[in-house]
């Protein structure tokens, strides 16, 4: 759907002198207040009889703004002194600070959204705004779940849930206020986190969810904020979560978890002593095949096995609708990063696999590898890397890092196959574990 803000952008002059001129001078008045013509589509209300709509977002995306509208829409009547669905709103914000702070008082709180007839006073000493139709919308912290014992609303607006410390059981105390009119509703506006709490609340038969990225809203965004922000998080989980607005979650028993990747993060790798490329090939190459995962890997190897250092430079892995792009794409990645040798994995696709590779680059230094144990057992001493610290990821590794939180000891806890994660695992097997094996190995004399 696309708003009256984005047509007035890519309409002729001509076009928008004659829009303007069309209207009343009531309508040229009210239009800066009318949010259906500027919104962005998951600033909305979604039709339908849900119970909650939760709008998640990057940073910046115009949640609190979408979260005030629609409380303007629920109180506010045809006039100023009408009423409108809504009398008795609760507003809860992590404290009670935040609350006044960014909804009632911020850039894009009720206060700023509210046209001058229809601005409501606020009560400081009571907590409240009141409009001048009757309604009253009363501030919660979510630091005092027990303060919605008593009060009854017959709409909400929560703000950042996934960050509230009392999550749980200040939610549980809102349900129970909400109870008056015929159809209360609530809009929870936040940014995703992996907390319990909100995906029970996005897995409720009753709940719709808009979503945008911090991008979505780039025209209400200084340019330096934008760039800043995109350099130092694109392509990172971090950047997945508070910039695409996107529901990250650890899976009970992965191998490897956001904070323990997020701390082994580095801007760039040092002089390398050695890279490959490891490839799990998606061998028949039909539109419904899993994707070729394909790793790119350095290690510095001075000194001691206990010493060397991995290096995860490039997740180059691809859709392909037929090998020869797979072997196009891991062949490439070679040559990008200097690679020695490219490995992959043999189980399902034998001597085909090496067909392939051959009939892109005849004399691709190739080494092909046999799984003996299930995925899980394989990917644990790589996991024990990571947790000695002794492997680093660049940048633009989101979707491989997706992928690895949700692989646990007993298998992928994912959709799909885990093909990035198995690439990587070969990769830091042929660089790392069992060179080391092969460095402490007994050597014997001839005699």
């Amino acid at each position: 759907m696309r708003s009256g803000a984005a047509w007035l952008a890519s309409a002729k002059p001509e076009e928008v002198d004659e829009f303007l001129a069309g209207l009343s001078d009531n309508a040229l008045l009210a239009l800066p207040w009318v949010f259906d013509f500027w919104a962005l589509p998951h600033q909305i209300a979604p039709e339908g009889a849900w119970k909650s709509w939760v709008i998640m977002g990057g940073r910046g995306a115009g949640k609190t703004r979408a979260g005030a509208e629609w409380v303007r829409a629920q109180v506010e009547g045809a006039r100023p002194l009408d009423t409108g669905r809504a009398l008795h709103v609760a507003l809860v914000g992590e404290t009670f600070d935040q609350a006044r702070e960014v909804m009632v008082f911020g850039e894009s709180g009720i206060l700023a959204c509210s046209p001058p007839d229809r601005r409501p006073d606020w009560e400081a000493g009571r907590k409240r705004l009141v409009w001048p139709n009757g309604a009253v919308a009363q501030l919660f912290s979510a630091h005092d779940p027990d303060a919605l014992r008593g009060p009854q609303f017959d709409a909400a607006w929560v703000d950042e849930l996934a960050k509230w410390k009392y999550a749980e059981e200040a939610w549980d105390m809102l349900q129970f206020a909400l109870r008056l009119g015929p159809h209360p509703q609530q809009v929870v506006t936040t940014t995703p986190r992996n907390v319990q709490v909100l995906k029970a609340i996005l897995n409720n038969p009753s709940t719709v969810v808009t979503h945008a990225p911090t991008e979505a809203n780039r025209a209400y965004l200084a340019a330096s904020f934008l760039e800043e922000v995109q350099t130092r998080y694109a392509g990172t989980r971090k950047g997945q979560q508070e910039l695409e607005g996107l529901l990250l979650e650890d899976v009970e028993g992965a191998l490897w978890s956001s904070a323990t990747i997020d701390a082994l993060r580095v801007e760039a790798a040092p002089p390398l002593d050695r890279i490959v490329v490891a490839v799990d090939p998606a061998v028949t190459g039909r539109e419904t095949s899993d994707e070729c995962g394909i790793v790119v890997v350095g290690a510095v190897t001075e000194g001691p096995p206990q010493n060397w250092r991995a290096y995860v430079l490039e997740d180059a892995s691809v859709k392909a609708a037929t090998p020869t792009q797979w072997a196009n794409a891991a062949i490439a990645a070679m040559h990008r990063h200097g690679a020695e040798r490219l490995v992959a994995e043999v189980n399902q696709g034998g001597d085909l696999v090496e067909t392939v590779l051959r009939s892109v680059d005849q004399l691709v230094p190739f080494r092909g590898l046999r799984a003996g144990r299930g995925k899980g057992l394989r990917a644990e001493p790589v996991a024990a890397l990571y947790e000695q610290g002794r492997v680093r990821h660049l940048r633009g590794l989101g979707t491989l890092e997706e992928q690895m939180c949700r692989m646990t000891a007993q298998g992928f806890q994912g959709r799909g196959s885990p093909d990035r994660v198995d690439a990587l695992v070969w990769a830091l097997h042929e660089l790392i574990i069992e060179p080391a094996v092969r460095f402490r190995r007994p050597q014997v004399r001839a005699l």
